[in-house]
């Protein structure tokens, strides 16, 4: 594409529309869309409402932090770090962990409604779809199996994920929205009212609650931020390709869920199924019901190729962290490929536990929605360390060059927009806890003892882990950097003794090093969790 990208030098600078594409890529999924399609005409607010206030704050604040410190390890772990302390930043990188763990049979349990959807008989795929016993084989064959692929080596699951994004989303969609004007242009009768309201029902509470987790339709657009260096002129180009990434997106969604309410009546619409269903209907009225099984396993293979990317992704973050010394030596351990094996297998066997909550919950429906909520209240967390984080490193950074910076002086615009941010995510995040009336989900005890409890578990487990910290569980090789404030604090209290301070290692690795047990060092004590809070947080 000699329009979109442009060289100097050596290396070649990503165009606006690329990066804009790309952004769409790593953003858009249609399994989500049934969940929209029941508010009619409104959920188009619903999606440009938590654009506004978290899709474009998100792909803001993480182009910042991400141009900030590009050179540096860490990803959400440094952001939130460097403003607020190593315990925050370690819970930050670990909701982002076990987010994307929980999520895995939730984008699975869509797959194995789409392999159900393969045969011609749409009884049997219906009743094969709502089996609890085939949904929870499906899920756990697939994901072990992705697994060991993992295992095996990552080096073509680029192209993978490449064709399946095309194949499993972008391809899919376009046709979906493609069908409903040729349905409508032909004179089909739309199960959707146009005339209705673009607002919905405000004294209705329940009209909000399903539509909190819309917030994670959008969930993923920081990871755009690093390619913020690779942007031409970033300053004007990058908040270019982020409103019209954004713009895409808004209108994939919108009409897709307009595409399904047209074909689907709201009453009928099922969170797992209706994506197949409102095809399956499509292609019956162009006389193509052939078409349904090949969009069935294209949207199978798109769930595939997403997951096999996703399995080993995630986890490599915590996995370099762990090896600074935040996770026991056993998280640490690699096959001969370098693929964080353990880590792995422990996120296999929660995956698996998980999905044991097939046989507890009423429905498939019901287990899908129960842990997009939790999924999405575990995301939100992370979200709100970041946004404030941003504002909080504008006073406690001031003097670091920002390659990229929102507003070109003074703090405003940041407090805008990351207060923004902030707001919508807070608000998603208690949303998210209210069962919605909308659809089945069993008794409410389950519900939110499934996601109270589950909660308080995930953010309670890496202050344990934090608190059980030793010194022995850092890795000689790593070379994580200090954060800013270690770095300021050292010479003021550093030992004689220490002559030659790293400069390229983390506190860990330095303090592993020269002086593991002395604690002599502002990096050994900072670093290994001494117990001392102003050791490992930040002095405002």
């Amino acid at each position: 594409m000699a329009t979109n990208s442009k060289k100097t030098g050596t290396a070649a600078k990503i165009g606006v529309m690329t990066l804009a594409i790309m952004n769409v890529t790593a953003v858009v999924s249609l399994r989500g869309l049934p969940a929209e399609a029941v508010y009619g005409m409104s959920s188009a607010f619903y999606y440009l409402f938590a654009a506004i206030v978290f899709l474009i704050p998100t792909s803001l604040v993480a182009a910042e932090l991400a141009a900030m410190f590009q050179d540096k390890q860490g990803g959400v772990f440094r952001w939130v770090g460097e403003a607020y302390g190593k315990k925050l930043g370690f819970l930050a990188i670990w909701v982002q962990w076990i987010e994307s763990t929980i999520w895995y049979p939730t984008v699975l349990t869509f797959g194995a409604v789409s392999i159900a959807f393969i045969g011609m008989n749409d009884v049997h795929d219906m009743s094969l779809a709502n089996n609890k016993y085939y949904t929870l084989i499906v899920v756990l064959v697939i994901y072990w199996l992705a697994t060991f692929i993992s295992l095996k080596g990552m080096s073509w699951v680029g192209k993978v994920a490449k064709i399946g994004g095309m194949v499993g989303t972008i391809i899919p969609a376009a046709l979906l929205i493609i069908l409903g004007i040729i349905y409508l242009a032909t004179g089909g009768q739309s199960n959707m009212d146009f005339h209705s309201s673009f607002f919905p029902d405000f004294t209705n509470f329940d009209n909000v609650v399903l539509a909190a987790s819309i917030f994670l339709f959008y969930a993923g657009m920081e990871m755009g931020g690093i390619h913020v260096k690779d942007v031409e002129n970033p300053s004007k180009n990058y908040p270019k390709a982020v409103f019209i990434g954004a713009l895409i997106t808004v209108l994939i969604f919108v009409l897709g869920t307009f595409a399904l309410g047209v074909i689907i009546p709201a009453k009928d619409i099922n969170l797992t199924q209706s994506l197949l269903v409102g095809f399956d209907n499509y292609f019956k009225y162009i006389h193509a019901s052939w078409l349904s099984p090949i969009i069935a396993i294209a949207l199978a293979f798109g769930v595939l190729a997403g997951v096999l990317t996703w399995v080993a992704g995630p986890s490599k973050g915590i996995f370099a962290v762990g090896k600074a010394g935040y996770m026991p030596p056993f998280f640490q351990k690699t096959n001969k490929l370098g693929v964080q094996k353990n880590i792995l297998f422990v996120q296999g066997l929660a995956v698996t536990v998980l999905s044991l909550l097939f046989v507890v919950m009423p429905s498939v429906q019901s287990f899908y929605q129960i842990l997009s909520q939790l999924t999405v209240i575990l995301y939100l967390i992370m979200y709100l360390l970041m946004f404030s984080g941003a504002i909080a490193l504008r006073y406690k950074m001031k003097k670091l060059n920002r390659p990229f910076r929102i507003g070109k002086s003074g703090n405003g615009l940041m407090w805008f927009v990351g207060g923004l941010g902030f707001c919508g995510s807070l608000l998603a995040f208690i949303l998210s806890f209210i069962p919605p009336s909308q659809i089945s989900t069993g008794s409410n005890t389950v519900w939110f003892s499934v996601l109270i409890i589950g909660a308080i578990i995930v953010v309670v487990a890496p202050f344990i882990i934090y608190a059980s910290k030793k010194p022995s569980w850092v890795d000689p090789n790593s070379n994580f950097e200090p954060f800013h404030w270690e770095v300021q604090a050292q010479p003021a209290t550093a030992s004689p003794s220490v002559t030659k301070p790293s400069t390229t290692a983390s506190g860990p690795s330095s303090s592993n090093s020269s002086a593991p047990s002395s604690g002599s060092s502002a990096s050994t004590s900072t670093s290994l969790g001494s117990g001392d809070k102003d050791k490992d947080t930040p002095k405002s």
